[in-house]
């Protein structure tokens, strides 16, 4: 058995376990180096010690961006099958982690299924649950009850949990001074907003902070360190109300580096382009450098329907900024719960962010794939550029869907190929262009 509890807890006496040698393979770094980065809380290993189906991955300084896909029934849209079908189409285009954010009825049967199959990263908000699992009303539940909660979820093998602790009666007092156009938009944070002001309590997460980190701990699920006050509209974003709970962050961190915890921080939401890196290197300052956790940012607000543009634009500059973990935004985002085609391009979207920022910070072997396009694109070779492309098939449907007189180009330049013409004057042919009548005589 191994003498240790938790991945951090190992990285600090110096073993390298089997999830670093599995992150430094698939990373390409040295396993050494890797454990160092544990130790210190730079770099998270999500993996529940029940999490049997895991495939390790790493979050944080020197790693390759991942992403994360949102999925999970609600009482309007309650098909787990459908749901299922989301997560193997996440798990097909390559998505690290995958949140299940059930909010409706008896979540676990969904979960446990989910976690028995799946190789990536699987994460929950416990306070979602809370309600369905207990079958309480909120006014109804006590602090003891949502300990409860998270304790079901580790058992049952979620690997990450975000807990809103931060939200607490210190940093509410900037809220409420200062207002907001679009007060609280997080489901959680709304949730123990409402907690704490009906029942005049203390953050039970924050409260009782130290039995939370015992629980996680036992199971080895690090913390996802909500953000409750979130921007949710750019006139909101960093406020008072915003940069009060990062800084109860930030000592929430720290404590629980100190019962061998990893933790991820969670951050913005909305935030115009101009803000984004200066709030990845505030983050990074105030929370010792640990891994970010990012939900977009959205940077426009007047994009329903295509959110995931503007999140992937977000998330990109974060990203390349230092932000370590992509949350992806859906073309459904303040709409609906997506469906199949919105998960997917909900995917491809915050993929294409995440592999960008990585070229940006010269992660190794990150520019790779566009190396290798760069040369299926001068040979003029379809089949290779779609098997190297994000989604190969979009990518093949469009070339086949108005098909090119001359294969060897495409129907948009036909003839007049610069690839072509180029490669034709660099071999030393010539560049000859009959004319359409005379093409049509020679047949």
């Amino acid at each position: 058995m191994p003498n240790y509890k938790t991945q951090m807890e190992a990285a600090k006496k110096g073993i390298v376990t089997k999830e670093m040698e599995t992150v430094a393979k698939k990373e390409g770094v040295e396993p050494e180096k890797l454990r160092a980065l544990v130790a210190c809380g730079q770099v998270a290993i999500p993996a529940n010690i029940h999490h049997t189906a895991l495939s390790a991955e790493g979050i944080g300084t020197g790693l390759k961006t991942k992403i994360n896909v949102n999925l999970g029934i609600s009482g309007d849209c309650k098909n787990y099958d459908v749901e299922m079908q989301k997560v193997e189409m996440a798990l097909r285009f390559g998505a690290e982690a995958i949140m299940d954010l059930s909010n409706y009825g008896k979540t676990n049967t969904f979960r446990r299924e989910l976690i028995a199959k799946s190789p990536a990263m699987i994460g929950t908000v416990p306070m979602y649950d809370a309600i369905g699992y207990l079958d309480k009303d909120l006014l109804e539940i006590s602090a003891e009850d949502f300990l409860r909660v998270v304790k079901a979820h580790a058992e049952e093998g979620v690997d990450f949990m975000t807990i809103h602790a931060g939200i607490n009666r210190r940093a509410l007092e900037a809220f409420h001074r200062e207002g907001r156009k679009m007060n609280i938009v997080s489901r959680g944070g709304s949730l123990l907003f409402a907690w704490m002001e009906m029942t005049g309590n203390e953050n039970p997460f924050f409260e009782y902070y130290d039995e939370v980190l015992e629980i996680l701990r036992e199971h080895d699920v690090t913390i996802s360190l909500g953000d409750a006050l979130r921007p949710g509209c750019l006139n909101d974003s960093s406020d008072a109300g915003q940069i009060g709970e990062l800084i109860e962050i930030g000592n929430l961190t720290r404590r629980a580096w100190e019962k061998d915890v990893q933790v991820l921080v969670e951050g913005p939401g909305h935030m115009a382009m101009d803000e984004i890196a200066a709030n990845v290197k505030l983050q990074k300052r105030i929370c010792h450098n640990a891994p970010f956790y990012v939900l977009g940012p959205l940077v426009t607000d007047i994009a329903p329907g295509y959110d995931h543009i503007t999140a992937a634009i977000g998330g990109a500059i974060a990203a390349a900024s230092g932000a370590d973990f992509l949350c992806y935004v859906t073309p459904a985002e303040h709409l609906r719960l997506p469906d199949l085609d919105d998960v997917k391009e909900g995917i491809v979207a915050s993929k294409i962010a995440a592999h960008a920022a990585d070229i940006a910070k010269d992660i190794p072997y990150a520019r790779d794939l566009d190396d290798q396009m760069a040369h299926a694109r001068h040979k003029m070779d379809w089949e290779e550029m779609f098997q190297i492309a994000i989604d190969g098939e979009k990518a093949k449907q469009y070339f086949e869907s108005t098909p090119p007189a001359d294969r060897h180009t495409c129907s948009m330049c036909g003839k007049m190929c610069a690839v072509r013409t180029t490669n034709w004057i660099l071999e030393g042919k010539k560049v000859e262009f009959c004319s359409e009548k005379e093409r049509r005589l020679k047949k």
